[in-house]
């Protein structure tokens, strides 16, 4: 994932969404997915369909989660035969690995410890209608084409089931100026699942933003102590699926 050009060609659907306003390129994903941020206080987001978390789910997930816990509000979503898109209310905060924190990365990275552990203590596991379970997890991988390693259908017995964001890597907390956490965005994968499965990969994430060193800073800030067997497993299952 990296930032866009400027000169980013802009797609007759986002225009048309855009509806007059003007457009920044914010962010592009790994399978040629943009989003842009308008200046009348909306992102929009748009992408070739992905098997592997769609924004329709997003949108359902989105909404549903907004009962507990801050995150964009959704204004449009759609799609047409080989893209969709999604609108959503922009939010008065920056990406914990925005340039503010580049320099200060102790900040960012508890901070989204601390905002992890306030989600899976805020959203109702039993209420939650979706599951991101490790068989889940490899039945999609599956029907996407992806073999699978055997002993990752044996997963290690949950030791808390919440309901995890499926992308909890650093990006997708928004910090105040103060660096603190305000809301979450990217919740595609959102779903109920032993809490480590998101542990593995935040912590994961520090590295690809700020290097080593800062794994078991996010587990602190998170409240627990590394389950060194369960971070192994699930970040193997993140990699491989």
């Amino acid at each position: 994932m990296s930032i866009p050009s400027t000169t980013t060609e802009i797609p007759p659907i986002v225009r048309s969404l855009a509806a007059g306003a003007t457009l920044t390129p914010v962010w592009l994903n790994g399978i040629g997915g943009l989003t842009f941020r308008t200046d009348d206080g909306r992102y929009i987001k748009w992408g070739p369909h992905d098997a592997e978390a769609n924004m329709r789910d997003e949108a359902e997930r989105m909404r549903w989660a907004r009962r507990w816990i801050a995150v964009p509000e959704v204004i449009d979503q759609g799609e047409d035969a080989t893209h969709e898109w999604l609108v959503t209310a922009a939010l008065p905060g920056r990406s914990a690995v925005d340039p503010r924190w580049i320099d200060d990365p102790e900040t960012a990275v508890r901070a989204v410890g601390t905002a992890l552990r306030a989600m899976h203590d805020s959203l109702p596991v039993e209420q939650c209608p979706w599951t991101w379970s490790p068989a889940w997890r490899i039945a999609n991988a599956v029907e996407r084409g992806v073999t699978v390693p055997a002993d990752l259908h044996e997963p290690p017995p949950v030791e808390k089931l919440v309901v995890c964001h499926g992308d909890a890597c650093m990006p997708n907390t928004l910090l105040d100026d103060d660096g603190r956490p305000i809301a979450h965005v990217d919740l595609a994968a959102l779903g109920a699942a032993d809490r480590w499965s998101d542990i593995a990969v935040a912590s994961m994430s520090t590295t690809w933003n700020f290097g080593a060193g800062w794994e078991d800073t996010l587990i602190e800030a998170y409240g627990v102590a590394p389950d060194r067997d369960r971070l192994e497993y699930y970040r193997r299952l993140w990699n491989e699926t």
